[in-house]
């Protein structure tokens, strides 16, 4: 939250007062109240014992200065007075505004979909049959050329996988069900330990 303080507010004093008995005892309250009486009958007192201050509002903004001209380090039962211009103070918006748009979807999200959505329909699947014609024509053992390489770009060249013998597997899959496939290799599963009674019974 921005605040700023921006300028005096030049109809409301603040006074500094020392003097304890000021918020206990109706009578000096009364007595402090009557100096300001004189100046605007219809000022305003507002008592912060926790701080030591006084919010005095007057109703024109002349007899806030010239009370503040003539009380200012005045002595009041024994203690100096000190009265200060309140100062007004900006935060931000005068009211609490919402979270922008874009942070929205992390606070709450929607629970249902808003009007007028529809479920799109996927799309047909593209078969490419110039790509499936060539993948047919590819044969083992050989290279082919997909790119012509050029000064500034290399070639693009497609080799056939070939198995773990070195020989093409695309050339002997008639063979494969007659040749003894390698034994895989078994994974042994491991033995539960045997239970043993911690606590006799």
């Amino acid at each position: 939250m921005h605040m700023k303080t921006s300028k005096y507010d030049p109809f409301c004093l603040v006074a500094s007062v020392t003097n304890q008995e000021v918020f206990n005892i109706p009578e000096r309250q009364a007595g402090f109240e009557a100096l300001f009486h004189s100046f605007d009958p219809k000022v305003q007192f507002q008592y912060f014992k926790s701080f030591r201050r006084v919010r005095i509002n007057f109703s024109d903004a002349l007899a806030a200065a010239e009370a503040r001209l003539r009380l200012h380090k005045t002595n009041f039962n024994g203690k100096e007075m000190r009265l200060y211009f309140a100062q007004m103070v900006h935060i931000g918006s005068p009211r609490l505004e919402p979270p922008k748009p874009e942070k929205q979807f992390l606070i709450s999200p929607p629970a249902s979909p808003p009007v007028g959505w529809e479920q799109s329909q996927d799309a047909t699947p593209v078969i490419n049959y110039d790509l499936l014609c060539a993948v047919s024509k590819l044969g083992p053992g050989e290279k082919y050329e997909l790119h012509t390489a050029t000064p500034t770009t290399p070639s693009v060249v497609v080799h056939v996988c070939e198995d773990e013998h070195g020989k093409n597997s695309a050339a002997e899959v008639s063979d494969q069900d007659d040749r003894p496939h390698p034994q895989r290799l078994k994974i042994i599963q491991t033995r539960r330990p045997d239970y043993t009674p911690s606590v006799e019974q």
